[in-house]
């Protein structure tokens, strides 16, 4: 009996003083940043949509992995992946007299999925529902990176406002090296996908990764853990403020005409150059990834840059992937049996020649006739009769659209040539909508 006492003791000694340990550890990791660093006149944060400020990330990404190990060095200088060809993939930048030193991408859910996917299990988020997107190919210059305030920590505000007001994510996923993930956990509130450490993850060369995610949705609410942890802090040590409430001017939100959820920016000439010349990735896809960059990039001035592929995948299974994706406002109105209106509010995540498929604030039944409109961005509403033809469950519907207005048949063209952000802005200047 006293064996077991003593044994009990000593386990509570134990894990208490880990506990401890823990906790102090945590509360050391939020003193070391500061919100109320002045930030430099000449810091810019954006969306690296040229040739040279993408360069300059896949530079900086490069350098960064190298010296951490993380990658072997390549010729080119450059750290490129597949992910950094698609449309689904926006790469955020933080620029200092025109020079970036800080870059981080955004993955969304796409064709190709995630890096991370391959060894951690995303079946919990995906079942809570919403986008999720892979934070990835972080670096920031080695001037800037123990000053947290002036470059990591603005870049993560970017990205948390990018992704919740234009990319329309609500999990973001991480794999970070185990000895950054209690940054990660203890500041900005992480939760691990698995219990331990996953070994040899060959996205980095074979470090070891852990898997980690945050519910923007949930971890910024009124009641969530910014709030419970930071709200009652001083303005320098409250992050809660900072991401919700400071004001970044250094920040540079792209313009939007319309209501996309992705900033695609690779023409043609720039995948040439990125993946072809200053590297030779495509000749590295496997078969079928060859044709999956055809069915998303499915126009001829990108054909005659894309690696090419066998008769065999062309004949597989590959659906279509539109280039650009959306969510836009819209109400679909119908008459009940007993002649009663009826009102529906509905969200359009995919646009076709003739339907969409949209969430419904309320169950819908299959077969109804209604009026259906659209609102495809600040001025641009579409009205139009439409069909509900098939419930995808969740209360997501597809629709058809019986005859298509001016408004969605100049949209629709403007949409099918288009595969930038600048495309489409272009392309619908003179349209006159």
């Amino acid at each position: 009996m006293k064996r077991f006492v003593r044994n009990l003791v000593d386990f509570v000694k134990r894990n208490l003083f880990i506990y401890i340990f823990q906790k102090k550890q945590q509360d050391s990791q939020r003193i070391l940043f500061n919100c109320d660093d002045e930030l430099p006149d000449n810091l810019i944060l954006k969306i690296a949509d040229t040739q040279q400020e993408i360069e300059e990330c896949l530079a900086l990404l490069h350098d960064s992995y190298v010296g951490s190990g993380f990658m072997i060095p390549d010729p080119s200088g450059l750290r490129v992946t597949v992910f950094h060809a698609l449309p689904t993939t926006t790469t955020l930048c933080a620029k200092i007299d025109d020079k970036v030193v800080g870059t981080l991408s955004l993955i969304r859910d796409g064709p190709f999925g995630f890096p991370l996917q391959k060894i951690f299990d995303l079946r919990e988020m995906r079942e809570k529902g919403g986008v999720i997107a892979e934070a990835s190919a972080l670096a920031v210059h080695r001037t800037f990176r123990r000053h947290g305030g002036t470059i990591l920590f603005p870049l993560m505000k970017f990205m948390r406002e990018y992704c919740v007001t234009y990319f329309d994510v609500r999990h973001l996923v991480i794999a970070v090296n185990p000895r950054h993930i209690h940054m990660y956990e203890s500041v900005l509130f992480f939760k691990r996908l698995q219990e331990q450490p996953v070994e040899n993850y060959d996205y980095v060369n074979g470090a070891p990764a852990v898997g980690a995610t945050l519910d923007l949705q949930e971890a910024f609410a009124e009641t969530g853990i910014y709030r419970k942890t930071y709200g009652s802090r001083p303005s320098s040590k409250n992050l809660h403020r900072y991401f919700l409430q400071r004001n970044l001017p250094n920040i540079q939100l792209p313009a939007r005409r319309f209501f996309t959820t992705n900033d695609p920016v690779m023409t043609p000439e720039m995948l040439d150059y990125f993946f072809n010349i200053r590297t030779s990735h495509f000749k590295g896809l496997n078969d079928h990834d060859r044709a999956r960059l055809h069915m998303i990039y499915d126009l001829p001035e990108y054909h005659a840059v894309l690696p090419d592929f066998s008769q065999r995948a062309s004949e597989s299974r590959l659906r279509h992937h539109a280039r650009f994706s959306f969510k836009c406002p819209g109400r679909f109105s119908y008459a009940t049996p007993k002649s009663k209106r009826v009102e529906v509010s509905v969200e359009v995540v995919e646009i076709s020649r003739f339907g969409f498929v949209a969430q419904a604030a309320s169950q819908l039944v299959v077969d109804v006739w209604g009026e259906v409109e659209i609102r495809f961005g600040v001025h641009e509403i579409s009205r139009s009769s439409s069909c509900v033809v098939r419930d995808l469950g969740q209360r997501l519907y597809a629709f058809h659209v019986e005859t298509p207005d001016m408004i969605w048949r100049k949209f629709m063209g403007a949409i099918s040539k288009g595969s930038t952000k600048n495309d489409l802005d272009n392309a619908t200047q003179f349209l006159n909508l």
